[in-house]
C-alpha cells in the first residue's frame, strides 16, 4: 500500500518510523493510534494527551525549532502542516530526515483522509478505521441536528489575536468549521489569517464575534471589554474544538452542537 500526503508525496508504511510531529493536533491523534512510543520528539505545544506527551521530549514550537536538537533524536519521519510549519524550517529537516509527511486539513471531513494517511503511513489502519468510524457517526448526528432544527445563518468574525486584530478566512478550517451549523465568517481580504481594524463599514456585516481561546489567550474579560465597546455580542470560544483536526475533532464536532445550541437555535 502506498499513501499520499497533501503535496502529493507518495509514502510506503513504515513500522518501525522514529516519527517527530510538529503539530499539536497531529501529536494527539498520532498518540491516541497508540504511536506514542514511536514520537521522538514533538513542539512545547503538543499537550494532549498530557499523561503519554510529558515523557516526549520537546524540540521546540511549531515555527520556532531546535533543528539541531531533531537532527540528534535521528527521527525517520517529520510531520508537519502546511499553515503552522514555515517552508524554510521544513527544507532544513528535509536535509538529514527521510521522509516528511505534509498535511493540509481544510475542511471538518478532511479528517477521514487524514486519519487514512496517518494510519497508513504508521501502520495504525486499525486504529485509524475505527476512529474514523466514531468521526462519521459524530458528523452524522450533526447534520441531522442541523436538518431537523436548522439555526439562522449568521456571519460572526472569529478573533485569533489582538495588537493587531487578526482573523480567519473563508478557506481555513476554522470557517469551514462554523459553516457546519450555518455560520459563516466576513470575508476581509486576500490573506488566510488577515489583520482587520474595527470599522463601522466592518460591524454592519457581522452578527457577533468570536474570541477564541488560542493561539491567543482570550478571556471572558476580554469578551466583556470588547461587548462594551463594539455593541455587539461576543463570545469566547474554545479554540481547541474548533481548529484542531485530528482526534479532537470528534469532540469539536459535538462542540459545535452546543454553540448551536446555546445560540438559540
Amino acid at each position: 500500500m502506498e499513501y499520499t500526503d497533501a503535496l502529493g508525496t507518495v509514502h510506503r508504511p513504515a513500522a518501525d518510523a522514529r516519527i517527530v510531529s510538529l503539530v499539536p493536533s497531529i501529536t494527539e491523534m498520532l498518540c491516541d493510534f497508540g504511536l506514542a512510543g514511536q514520537l521522538v520528539g514533538r513542539t512545547g505545544f503538543c499537550i494532549h494527551p498530557s499523561e503519554l506527551v510529558a515523557s516526549i521530549p520537546k524540540v521546540g514550537g511549531t515555527k520556532d525549532v531546535n533543528i539541531d536538537k531533531i537532527r540528534k533524536l535521528a527521527p525517520t519521519h517529520l510531520v508537519v502542516n502546511i499553515d503552522e510549519n514555515e517552508q524554510p524550517t521544513v527544507a532544513q529537516l528535509a536535509e538529514f530526515i527521510p521522509h516528511i509527511v505534509v498535511t493540509h486539513p481544510l475542511a471538518p471531513r478532511d479528517n477521514l483522509a487524514l486519519a487514512e494517511l496517518l494510519g497508513g503511513v504508521f501502520c495504525r489502519s486499525r486504529e485509524a478505521a475505527a476512529w474514523s468510524a466514531d468521526f462519521e457517526r459524530e458528523y452524522a448526528c450533526l447534520q441531522a441536528l442541523q436538518a431537523q432544527s436548522p439555526g439562522p445563518a449568521r456571519t460572526m468574525l472569529y478573533c485569533i489575536w489582538q495588537d493587531p486584530w487578526m482573523s480567519v478566512s473563508r478557506e481555513t478550517y476554522i470557517a469551514r468549521m462554523l459553516a457546519e451549523i450555518g455560520w459563516q465568517v466576513p470575508q476581509l481580504g486576500a490573506a488566510r489569517y488577515p489583520e482587520f481594524s474595527w470599522t463601522p463599514e466592518l460591524l454592519a456585516q457581522i452578527d457577533g464575534v468570536l474570541l477564541s481561546s488560542e493561539p491567543y489567550r482570550f478571556s471572558a474579560a476580554h469578551a466583556a471589554v470588547l461587548a462594551q465597546q463594539i455593541g455587539k455580542p461576543v463570545q469566547l470560544v474554545d479554540g481547541e474544538m474548533l481548529s484542531w483536526y485530528g482526534s479532537r475533532a470528534l469532540q469539536g464536532l459535538r462542540y459545535l452542537q452546543e454553540l448551536a445550541g446555546a445560540s438559540g437555535r
